[in-house]
């Protein structure tokens, strides 16, 4: 009879620590996927973003065809942007270059008053300003989640459990120059 309560006394701490386990393994796991789909959705817009682009520019060629430079240097920008995927930082770095070469081709419609006028132009202008917003709401959206995962991959005792099934802290979204991420003017 003694050993019976002993054996329960002994089970039911063990059975409690694997309880918790299970819980912050699935907690870990349902955080990292969320982080996941957040990305996922941050990577649809910039992939729409990337789309708009090559149009853009092409309007613009119609109107500002000398200035060959600028032009180069969106499509330069874009493609480097284009060819980074799933790195948030690298992501970051290559949408801040790519933000700065696009302020660049609407300043140039300045000096041009029939580009300015163009409809497709101010289409595309507008929804690449639309564009800009909601991948700034997805970014503060995967930053938030990141946030609470990596809160809970450094914290006691959620370190311990990441440490022992490879869970590793993930990088925010952040562009480098936070002037760079503006949304895009639409002047009419």
């Amino acid at each position: 009879m003694a050993l019976n309560w002993l054996a329960c006394f002994l089970l039911i701490p063990i059975v409690l620590i694997v309880l918790v386990l299970v819980v912050f393994y699935n907690r870990l796991v349902s955080l990292r996927e969320q982080v996941r789909g957040a990305w996922a959705q941050i990577d649809v817009m910039l992939k729409r973003r990337y789309d708009l682009i090559p149009n853009l520019v092409e309007t613009v060629k119609g109107y500002a065809s000398h200035e060959k430079e600028t032009l180069e240097r969106v499509i330069a920008a874009r493609n480097q942007a284009v060819s980074v995927t799933g790195d948030p930082q690298q992501a970051a770095k290559a949408e801040g270059v790519l933000g700065g070469a696009l302020r660049q081709l609407f300043a140039l419609s300045e000096s041009y008053p029939d580009l300015k006028a163009n409809q497709n132009f101010l289409q595309l202008q507008s929804e690449l300003a639309n564009t800009e917003s909601q991948i700034s709401s997805q970014r503060q959206a995967y930053n938030g989640l990141t946030a609470q995962y990596n809160t809970a991959v450094m914290g006691f005792p959620g370190n311990l459990m990441a440490g022992m099934f490879g869970f590793t802290p993930q990088p925010f979204f952040e562009v480098q120059d936070a002037g760079q991420r503006e949304a895009p003017q639409v002047k009419f």
